[in-house]
């Protein structure tokens, strides 16, 4: 059986490298656009199924993985910013707010798939503009939800940050994602072979 990673996200793929066990990455490269009137966590939840799904019908026999995470200020969604200037925008609009990172994760093995949704509550300091342009240069996070990093220098962007699963502010929430493994028969404690 493999193990394969339905994303092409660089941060899930180090999370998931941290199990320690074999896998393979496939992108499953599908339209993330928000449907008119969908939440957040409902977006997240849709394109985290999604990917697994997309994957899984190329590969029946493998055990996927799908994941998407959707920032929200309010039922504002936060998508990458992909530059600078939108960067600080979003990080001006998050400036002592409340933001929520809502975290999917789907698991599939021949048609059979386990689900769960990780919240994780994050406010934001007040921030002066040019604690925004340092953190935004330093660390050039165009390819983060919410133009944050919690896990170097964004941190320091925030007053707290409240979870179940820490490592869901990164994308990959492990705790969820090893009780669901579990579910598959999967147990990175007593890793099974895999192809």
């Amino acid at each position: 059986m493999k193990l394969i990673l339905a994303s092409g996200s660089r941060y899930r793929q180090m999370m998931l490298q941290r199990l320690g066990l074999p896998f393979e990455v496939q992108p499953a490269n599908i339209d993330e656009r928000p449907h008119t009137g969908e939440t957040p966590d409902a977006l997240a939840q849709r394109l985290a199924h999604a990917k697994a799904a997309h994957v899984a019908e190329k590969h029946p026999d493998a055990l996927v993985i799908g994941s998407d995470q959707v920032a929200a200020l309010g039922d504002l969604i936060l998508g990458k910013p992909g530059h600078h200037a939108a960067a600080v925008a979003q990080l001006r609009q998050m400036s002592g707010q409340t933001v929520y990172f809502h975290t999917a994760l789907c698991v599939h093995h021949q048609h059979t798939c386990q689900e769960r949704l990780v919240q994780i509550k994050c406010q934001f300091r007040s921030l002066e503009d040019t604690e925004i342009d340092y953190y935004l240069t330093t660390e050039q996070p165009y390819d983060t939800a919410g133009s944050a990093k919690a896990e170097s220098l964004g941190i320091t962007l925030l007053e707290s940050m409240h979870s179940d699963d820490p490592t869901a502010i990164i994308g990959l929430p492990l705790i969820a994602l090893t009780d669901l493994l579990r579910h598959f028969g999967v147990n990175p404690l007593r890793p099974t072979p895999f192809a």
